[in-house]
């Protein structure tokens, strides 16, 4: 969330749509997109208390035995505010019919659908009180970023997540 007086200004907010005719389209699906493994760099604002902090690491989309699923892992080293040390997520990602994906914690809770076809995607996760939104942006075939704005009366933070892509043959 931008906040008058922060010094990074155009840290979060939805991407715009591409202008016309400069569209990407994923023929893969986004899951055919994100299949692989990735270097993932994000920093982090947290507006409650001021603390700014980054995660760098490894993010892979790996298959599972349903071809229709790919399981997201991320491993990497956290530096917030005065912590430093490993962190790691995981989620589920399911196909769905016309490229887009069912976006699951691991435990299968829903979080979100993702759908990269057109190169960008903005969604909503609503967690009790907080709101998420996530927005992301296919920068090139090899190269994914994501925004996110936390709001709500538990949290208050922004994200900026960088994917590069590690093994450029892994994209379909």
């Amino acid at each position: 969330m931008t906040r008058t007086g922060d010094k990074v200004p155009d840290l979060v907010g939805p991407y715009r749509k591409p202008s016309r005719g400069a569209e990407v389209r994923l023929a893969g699906g986004t899951l055919g997109f994100l299949r692989g493994a990735w270097r993932i760099e994000r920093q982090l604002t947290d507006h409650r208390c001021g603390a700014r902090g980054s995660f760098t690491g490894r993010a892979e989309f790996l298959a599972t035995a349903d071809p229709a699923v790919l399981r997201y892992a991320e491993r990497g080293e956290l530096w917030f505010g005065g912590h430093r040390g490993p962190a790691s997520r995981a989620l589920l990602y399911r196909e769905l019919p016309g490229g887009a994906a069912d976006v699951r914690f691991a435990d299968g809770r829903a979080f979100y659908r993702l759908d990269l076809c057109s190169g960008t995607c903005t969604v909503r996760h609503d967690c009790g009180q907080d709101r998420y939104v996530i927005s992301h942006l296919v920068r090139a075939a090899d190269w994914l970023e994501e925004r996110w704005e936390v709001t709500g009366p538990r949290k208050a933070y922004d994200g900026v997540t960088t994917l590069r892509r590690l093994d450029v043959s892994s994209s379909a």
